[in-house]
């Protein structure tokens, strides 16, 4: 996934909401999110290669989405980042989850990473690099690429052109993706899902045998209802449907 847009304590009924691109080689097979028994139970999309996977959350209502992180070190990873995921998963707060992330790294090498931990009381952003970077999120939209987020962008000596195509992408998305006046989560999810899927933001991607290949709208709300539309495909041209997976899922 190479696009996170989260916005954290933003809507009263839903302190969790989160908008995202997976981008990935085309051939790289995955299955789409179901539910996995815990506990806690988990809803996530499953990377059928490697293992584990890029975006989820589960029944203690803590998220966790992952996307690459571009730097000028090459770093290879003798474990999948996507079982990295799984792992947090397993917890039941952003902070136990962040704490387990700190172990992780010192136990096994892993390639760069950026990983969102967002539950009702934390979201932080994890950089991983060679050294681990933290930072606390204040309520508000955030949103993650590869080579940054926000409005801290580093220049990749090795991708100079597309580093500041993401900043300037990431900066158009999140001032678009200011709530408006007495909007509510479902109606910011919808708009951020046309975003998701318009080329004139520059975050749905195609390449040769490369792109965006899925999308995700996840809404976990105050009362513990969720909310998962997922777009099998580009979200340029696939529609969001709900994901339907038992109780963990709420109203959708």
């Amino acid at each position: 996934m190479c696009t996170l847009v989260l916005a954290w304590q933003v809507f009263a009924d839903a302190p969790v909401v989160v908008a995202a691109n997976r981008d990935e080689a085309a051939d790289r097979p995955s299955s789409p999110p179901a539910r996995r028994e815990g506990p806690p139970a988990v809803v996530a999309p499953r990377d059928d290669r490697a293992g584990g996977t890029w975006i989820g959350y589960n029944e203690a209502g803590l998220f966790a989405g992952l996307s690459n992180r571009w730097g000028d070190a090459v770093r290879g990873g003798e474990r999948s980042r996507g079982l990295l995921v799984e792992d947090v998963l397993s917890a039941r707060s952003a902070d136990a989850a962040a704490q387990s992330v700190e172990a992780a790294v010192a136990d096994a090498e892993y390639a760069g990473f950026n990983l969102v931990l967002a539950d009702k009381d934390a979201a932080v952003l994890m950089e991983w690099d060679g050294r681990l970077a933290v930072t606390e999120f204040d309520p508000g939209v955030h949103v993650v690429m590869n080579a940054g987020f926000d409005d801290q962008f580093r220049t990749v000596s090795r991708r100079p052109d597309a580093a500041a195509a993401q900043a300037e992408s990431a900066h158009r998305l999140r001032d678009a993706l200011r709530p408006r006046p007495a909007e509510v989560a479902t109606e910011w999810l919808a708009r951020a899902g046309r975003l998701l899927g318009d080329h004139d933001y520059g975050v749905c991607v195609h390449g040769d045998g490369y792109g965006t290949q899925s999308s995700s709208l996840i809404r976990l709300g105050a009362d513990g209802s969720t909310e998962y539309h997922f777009a099998d495909g580009p979200p340029c041209v696939t529609p969001f449907e709900p994901v339907r997976v038992g109780d963990i899922e709420g109203q959708s």
